[in-house]
């Protein structure tokens, strides 16, 4: 079953309060703010976050952005983006098509997705979602699929959170659109502190995952060193990291020296010799940190410290995927967007590509293959004194990084 998109308005996720959060974000060492719901874009699309924002240090939200009504005005084959056509939104034939991606491969791997809380009913909506798209089955019987706790017990799970299941459930079905054969190990943090995130990230490499997915986050503050030290630092597993759904600012763990942060972009179907075409999701996060050193092979002239992000995936509600989740406010087939789209699909991509080899970096791996990335030229994320802090650029910019996956060759050593 195959879906495209046609050539759709960027929705701007960003209310004044949210702008201003943003404006203060390093400052105040507190997450991003923003309405439970978006005013409607000029299509009529409303969207929504699924995590209620952090307001604390140390407490982070889940990035990913719902459609909750309205339709765009543009058809493609299957439909407008609405979410009530089922399923709507871009699917694993798209993905493969637009980021040059192989349908086989991976079947070595395992991808461990980190997120806070329960949801009960992660497994049997993935199965949902891969028996609608035609992959392979992917369950707890035949070793695929395994859920965990923060300790690492299938049987000590944290209270289920309807916001952050529905988080989880676009996680697994990204990781299966885009490497159905990686098998999936999801590992539930006792909350949405960094801490019990952390720990859950540890949880996972210890479990034996060389590719870890996580998409949350939170204001930066000067414990993120010890942070990136108890949790991050796992040379020769591939780490990526949502950079949030707020626009211009840097958010936390994003910022650490020790990730593959991960952007936005709108992702459209055309007519050109790729197919498809991109530009910077106004929502993306990006920036320069407060806190986290630069990496010695990121070598951009205007921040001293590290810069968000490295590479990029589709992120925009508008162009969004489509994701199957029952345990969430709505139930069933819906609409996401946010860089919790683009986290889980980079880490699946660094699946495909192959294990890092013992002791590498994977976060520097594109940068030593940039003509195997589409570079991201246009479309900004709000306005900075650096403008390719803010706004596609050629070569490396902020909100998309290096630019996005164009086959496998950037994310090997």
């Amino acid at each position: 079953m195959r879906f495209t998109l046609g050539n759709f308005t960027s929705i701007s996720l960003r209310t004044g309060l949210a702008l201003t959060a943003a404006a203060g974000l390093a400052a105040s060492g507190l997450a991003l703010a923003s309405s439970a719901e978006a005013a409607p874009a000029a299509n009529g699309l409303r969207t929504a976050h699924s995590c209620a924002a952090a307001t604390k240090a140390g407490q982070m939200a889940c990035q990913a952005v719902k459609v909750t009504s309205g339709a765009s005005t543009l058809a493609r084959s299957s439909g407008a983006v609405d979410p009530a056509a089922a399923p709507s939104g871009f699917g694993p034939d798209d993905l493969h098509a637009a980021y040059n991606l192989p349908t086989t491969g991976g079947s070595d791997a395992t991808v461990a997705i980190v997120d806070a809380y329960d949801d009960p009913n992660a497994e049997a909506d993935l199965a949902t979602y891969r028996s609608t798209y035609g992959l392979p089955e992917c369950s707890t019987d035949n070793g695929c699929f395994s859920k965990v706790g923060q300790s690492g017990s299938a049987s000590s799970l944290p209270s289920a959170d309807a916001g952050w299941a529905e988080e989880i459930s676009l996680d697994v079905d990204m990781v299966s659109a885009t490497c159905p054969q990686c098998h999936i190990l999801l590992v539930e943090a006792d909350s949405s502190s960094m801490s019990d995130l952390g720990a859950s990230v540890n949880t996972a490499v210890s479990l034996g995952a060389k590719y870890v997915s996580n998409s949350y986050g939170g204001g930066e503050s000067s414990s993120d060193a010890s942070y990136d030290s108890s949790y991050f630092d796992h040379p020769g597993v591939a780490i990526t990291v949502s950079a949030g759904d707020s626009g211009y600012g840097v958010e936390y763990p994003a910022g650490s020296q020790y990730v593959t942060s991960v952007g936005g972009t709108s992702l459209t179907a055309d007519s050109s010799a790729r197919g498809w075409s991109e530009s910077a999701w106004d929502g993306s996060g990006s920036g320069c940190s407060a806190y986290d050193a630069k990496p010695s092979w990121q070598t951009d002239s205007g921040c001293a410290k590290r810069t968000v992000a490295d590479v990029s995936a589709v992120a925009d509600p508008s162009t969004g995927v489509a994701v199957n989740d029952t345990y969430g406010g709505d139930g069933g087939w819906e609409v996401f967007g946010g860089t919790s789209v683009s986290s889980p699909i980079i880490a699946s991509v660094y699946a495909l590509a192959g294990t890092p080899s013992s002791g590498s970096t994977p976060a520097s791996f594109p940068y030593g293959h940039t003509s195997d990335l589409n570079d991201v030229t246009s479309g900004s994320n709000g306005s900075c004194s650096t403008s390719y802090l803010c706004g596609g650029a050629s070569g490396y910019d902020g909100p998309t990084g290096l630019g996005t996956p164009n086959g496998l060759a950037a994310f090997t050593g």
